[in-house]
């Protein structure tokens, strides 16, 4: 009786492991590039939180990867999908931020140097423990074994050298106060970090200011760019993603900016209409309600005088 147990026991378990695996698939998106784009879905125990669009570069030195996912369970994924494609060690992590789809695949990358902004290490030791916590909440067991690990170097902006490789490194802010994108000199590839969302709605919670996230944008796209790589949406080889962002960034600064000086409350701006033209960006009502949680209070303090002074 004992061992048909057993074997029940691991017939129950089989299903649920095989479930807990990142598909990861390396698409080259330019001379030695490559992409592992993920959906543009919200945290969900069905995508194990593979939203976010991370990659590599292989280089005569080895290879550089950038941001590591949002689990040890993916960072290894990925390890592994780069390992099929070149036999070159992985010498360096770049992570463009500290949100945990972007971070918490660390572990599987500890023995390299792992490489940040200051201010994203800094973020990363603030908040990294309670952003854990949620993404188990969210994703259950894909995150299970999962810690955080601080960033072993700090990254200043400038051009950095890897090999054969020239890499672009610009300090932003737009996004989290601390964002790094990185424009591959030789390819044209940009890896824009999450200052750049395409066809799926924008995240607030750490932006000092949609007018800084407007200023970046303009830097992003004065670079001499060909490929443009979204922290979250598909690539794109035209400055689409660009104007989709500045008129998202608009339309949502122009909306808090009316709410607050017609005293409206939160709750009735978290209800207005969102314009056609946006229909198509995946989670825009879910970011909104987020986005007015995030600003709306400062766009108030901003408008209306205060009353106890």
């Amino acid at each position: 009786m004992r061992p048909f147990m057993l074997i029940f026991a691991l017939c129950l378990t089989l299903p649920v492991q095989a479930e807990l695996r990142y598909a990861l698939e390396p698409r080259q998106i330019a001379d030695d590039v490559w992409l592992l784009e993920g959906s543009t879905d919200n945290f969900d125990k069905r995508n194990g939180g593979n939203i976010v669009n991370t990659g590599f570069i292989v280089t005569d030195a080895g290879v550089v990867v950038i941001d590591s996912g949002p689990s040890k369970r993916y960072g290894e994924a990925m390890r592994a999908a780069i390992a099929g494609v070149t036999d070159r060690p992985v010498i360096k992590v770049l992570l463009t931020h500290h949100h945990p789809d972007h971070v918490l695949g660390n572990q599987a990358f500890a023995d390299v140097p792992i490489a940040a902004l200051p201010g994203t290490t800094e973020l990363l030791r603030e908040q990294g423990n309670a952003m854990a916590e949620n993404m188990y909440r969210l994703v259950g067991d894909w995150m299970r074994g999962t810690e955080v690990i601080l960033p072993s170097e700090t990254l200043e902006p400038g051009t950095v050298q890897i090999g054969s490789r020239t890499l672009r490194l610009l300090a932003l802010r737009g996004h989290t106060g601390a964002d790094l994108a990185i424009l591959d000199e030789r390819s044209g590839v940009l890896f824009a970090g999450d200052i750049l969302f395409y066809q799926r709605a924008l995240t607030t919670p750490n932006s000092p200011g949609l007018d800084v996230w407007l200023a970046d944008l303009d830097t992003l796209k004065a670079l001499p760019w060909k490929l443009l790589v979204a922290g979250h949406g598909p690539v794109a080889d035209d400055a689409e993603p660009f104007e989709q962002m500045r008129d998202y960034l608009a339309w949502l600064d122009g909306l808090l900016r009316d709410g607050a000086s017609n005293g409206a409350d939160m709750n009735e701006v978290i209800q207005s209409a969102i314009p056609e033209r946006f229909a198509g960006i995946s989670l825009t009502r879910y970011e909104l309600i987020r986005s007015v949680s995030h600003l709306y209070p400062r766009y108030e303090a901003m408008t209306l005088p205060r009353v106890d002074e």
